[in-house]
């Protein structure tokens, strides 16, 4: 019986980020209370990968293969993730709060009769008890949570809240094959759409740069990918700049788009709508640049900058680009 198991999102075979920092703050709790970290795996492996989930402290792999799991679906990687926990039995259950995750736990805990706790940043344990940290109120509080008896226990974990643990290649991990249950899906998968090239996805970026309503058209958007560019960062956009048609709402952070927490948050002609902050405020080090100097933006920025964003970025670019070759 594994005491924690993590539900590794894969893309092109290969776990994502944030499957290494759940698997980081598995094995830390794993460490205080005892037993065993499990990986399960849905779908096809890239090679060495099973390995590679071992060096980041996984104890076992729990591996459901069936061609009902590539690509994604939620009806399929449901009934896959509840074989697999028939199979491991934890007593605590971890997806990313991603959005592939957030599709797929509260099936996951509506099949398995279990509690849910939700985009969390923090878990400690009390007397052998769980107890999570999640924001709420636009992060303007956190609530505690804790589960009842039955298990698993069930969280999703916010993406860049945890730090993945130095790969250890002597690490070994079993390879238990689970096979996957006949599912009769209603719906599937035909294909997927890419944007912006090979931007990281918004969760898992450690720097963003987003821009808002005063970024007044979908051209001026170019702007803000040149200093994307030079940073090696990842495109957002408030609700307003996508719902004027400007950017995709895949950029879209706030309370009805994306939850992000990277370093650096770079808010660009953005006010700071309660909506958007639900979904930045937890960044580490917020920069905003707003000609407004009464923006509520600011009272969450780490810096800030009252100024024209048409004259002040280009200006920021061409400095970082400076700085970054020296």
């Amino acid at each position: 019986m594994a005491g924690y198991a993590v539900v590794v999102e894969l893309k092109d075979g290969s776990a994502r980020k944030v499957t290494l920092e759940m698997l980081a703050e598995a094995r830390r709790l794993a460490g205080d209370s005892g037993g065993e970290v499990a990986a399960i795996a849905l779908g096809a492996l890239a090679p060495g990968e099973a390995e590679r989930l071992a060096s980041y402290g996984a104890d076992t792999i729990v591996h459901v293969e069936g061609e009902s799991l590539a690509p994604y679906a939620t009806e399929a990687h449901a009934a896959g993730v509840k074989a697999a926990v028939d199979r491991a039995k934890p007593e605590t259950l971890f997806l990313g709060a991603t959005s592939q995750g957030k599709d797929l736990a509260p099936r996951v805990s509506a099949r398995l009769r279990v509690g849910l706790g939700s985009d969390c940043t923090g878990f400690e344990l009390r007397s052998g008890d769980l107890i999570a940290k999640r924001p709420i109120f636009a992060g303007k509080a956190f609530a505690k949570v804790s589960w009842n008896a039955a298990r698993p226990r069930i969280a999703t974990v916010r993406p860049n809240t945890f730090t993945p643990l130095q790969p250890d290649g002597s690490r070994k991990a079993q390879v238990e094959k689970v096979s996957m249950p006949d599912v009769k899906a209603r719906a599937r998968v035909v294909g997927f759409e890419k944007s912006e090239g090979e931007m990281l996805d918004l969760t898992e970026a450690n720097i963003i740069v987003s821009g808002g309503r005063a970024m007044q058209g979908p051209e001026n958007f170019e702007i803000l990918r040149k200093l994307c560019k030079v940073l090696g960062a990842t495109l957002g956009a408030s609700r307003a700049a996508v719902d004027a048609g400007w950017i995709d709402h895949s950029h879209q952070v706030g309370q009805t788009g994306k939850v992000v927490n990277p370093t650096v948050y770079f808010a660009i002609g953005i006010s700071g709508a309660i909506q958007h902050l639900a979904g930045m405020s937890s960044s580490r080090t917020i920069v905003a640049i707003n000609k407004d100097k009464d923006a509520p933006i600011f009272k969450v920025a780490s810096y800030g900058i009252v100024g024209d964003l048409y004259q002040v970025v280009p200006l920021l670019t061409e400095e970082f680009r400076k700085s970054l070759k020296e």
